[in-house]
């Protein structure tokens, strides 16, 4: 199964059963104000997160008890986020730093390079973490040619340095206020599932998710609520079969 779906993902998340998903990926809106499609990136608090809640609330629902689910934010709420997630009884595993180079440059502060993902699981028990699929050379290995190094890498750390997808890049899709780069994706895709297995992605945006989980081959349901970014989405991964709920 592999989905893009138009519609408001608090209406269409009450379509699917209880425990549909194996990992969820979530990159909402941060409300800081940037001029989205469609939607008010600038609400008032209370109104945010009650909305952050909401969307949490039905997420977890459908997550299944060996699931995991990763949530990115930005400075501005991310501590009122991660107290939403403890609130649904969830397991907390790590305060994940993508720190992404190429920050915007600021005159009358410091410039912001970072960006902050949550990483939470079900069952503290039983969950997926295929940590052998995302090694990276170690320094061990890279500077110090210590043969005690294992030689497959090591498993990285909470502060993933990943360049942001740039204006320049061939990554880039184009008329979409921010972009998350498949390599991060990628990573936590192949960590935190196995082929077959369902990814959701709530907010669509330009597509990532369901291009790195077509290459990866898992099932995914990606949920965009902008009529020209789904557009986009279709576009991007050249899907034939997409189911569209308005």
């Amino acid at each position: 199964m592999q989905k893009v779906i138009l519609g408001d993902c608090l209406t269409v998340l009450k379509e699917f059963d209880d425990e549909t998903f194996d990992l969820i990926i979530a990159d909402p809106p941060y409300n800081i104000g940037l001029n989205y499609d469609g939607y008010d990136d600038n609400l008032p608090y209370d109104e945010y997160i009650k909305w952050s809640s909401q969307w949490i609330e039905e997420c977890c629902r459908v997550l299944k008890k060996s699931g995991s689910i990763f949530v990115a934010m930005g400075d501005e709420y991310v501590a009122e986020i991660n107290i939403i997630l403890k609130k649904q009884n969830l397991y907390f595993r790590n305060w994940i730093i993508w720190y992404y180079t190429f920050g915007q440059n600021q005159r009358k502060k410091f410039s912001r390079s970072h960006t902050h993902i949550l990483y939470y699981v079900k069952d503290k028990n039983n969950f997926t973490f295929n940590g052998d699929d995302v090694r990276i050379p170690s320094k061990r290995q890279l500077i110090y040619n210590d043969k005690r190094a294992n030689p497959k890498g090591k498993i990285p750390d909470d502060v993933w340095e990943i360049p942001r997808v740039c204006g320049t890049f061939k990554e880039r899709v184009k008329g979409h206020p921010c972009q998350v780069p498949e390599k991060l994706i990628e990573r936590i895709v192949k960590v935190a599932s196995n082929e077959g297995d369902y990814v959701l992605d709530p907010f669509g945006g330009t597509g990532t998710t369901a291009s790195v989980c077509k290459k990866l081959n898992r099932n995914f349901i990606v949920i965009e609520k902008s009529k020209k970014y789904y557009d986009g989405i279709v576009k991007r991964i050249g899907q034939t079969t997409i189911n569209a709920m308005l």
